[in-house]
């Protein structure tokens, strides 16, 4: 069974979002019982993820959810369902052109730790908090043994910037393989930075952080927002 395979049905990863998209729901619909509608802004998901939630969930609530993503291509599978999404192309780090609260509930899930800077995290986290009434929002936990994003090489992420390229350059860790050049190895190795509990609470302090784990050990950590 895959640690972090989310193609495998049966894999920890998969295990784990199914427990944690009953959290989301439950938070969704507490928003949604006082007034029989939800808003939500996902900073840069994609409409599949919210198939996994449940469509039919998410008409039965009342949901409109609004998706950014930087990638007009992973945005293309929600055009089936215009009653629920709306579709932007932009970057999650700068929303100011949405007026403040806008939305009920801000989510985003495994996407922080891909805006590739301090500066960009604490850009992307100012915006969830500042658009939002609620938010949620998850990303794996850097003190966790594997990288979900390198699952095949436990401890990966834990060595140094120079050492995770060239490993990259000559074993298939990477999700596509081997990688083909220095420049593109450094690319990857920059595209995902993970986060501890102490960065986290910094960006989002005024949220409850709450922990998935594994046999005790934390595996990812969430950021709530729910009063």
């Amino acid at each position: 069974m895959g640690l972090a395979d989310t193609r495998d049905p049966k894999s920890l990863s998969t295990r784990f979002r199914r427990r944690r998209d009953v959290r989301l729901r439950a938070l969704i619909s507490a928003i949604s019982e006082a007034q029989k509608s939800v808003t939500i802004l996902d900073m840069g998901g994609t409409p599949e993820y919210w198939e996994r939630v449940g469509l039919d969930f998410l008409r039965s609530v009342g949901a409109r959810i609004t998706i950014v993503n930087r990638d007009e291509g992973e945005l293309s599978a929600g055009q089936g369902s215009s009653d629920l999404f709306l579709s932007e192309v932009g970057d999650a780090c700068d929303l100011s052109h949405i007026k403040d609260r806008s939305f009920d509930l801000v989510h985003s899930n495994s996407v922080i730790e891909h805006v590739e800077t301090w500066a960009n995290m604490k850009s992307f986290a100012r915006e969830a908090r500042r658009l939002g009434k609620f938010y949620y929002v998850q990303t794996p936990y850097f003190w966790f043994p594997v990288d979900p994003h390198y699952y095949k090489a436990p401890f990966f992420h834990w060595l140094p910037r120079p050492t995770r390229a060239s490993l990259l350059l000559n074993f298939p860790i990477a999700h596509a393989g081997r990688v083909s050049s220095v420049d593109l190895a450094y690319d990857v190795v920059d595209r995902a930075r993970l986060l501890d509990r102490r960065q986290f609470q910094f960006l989002f302090p005024d949220a409850d952080l709450e922990f998935e784990r594994i046999a005790g050990v934390p595996k990812s950590i969430i950021a709530i927002r729910s009063n």
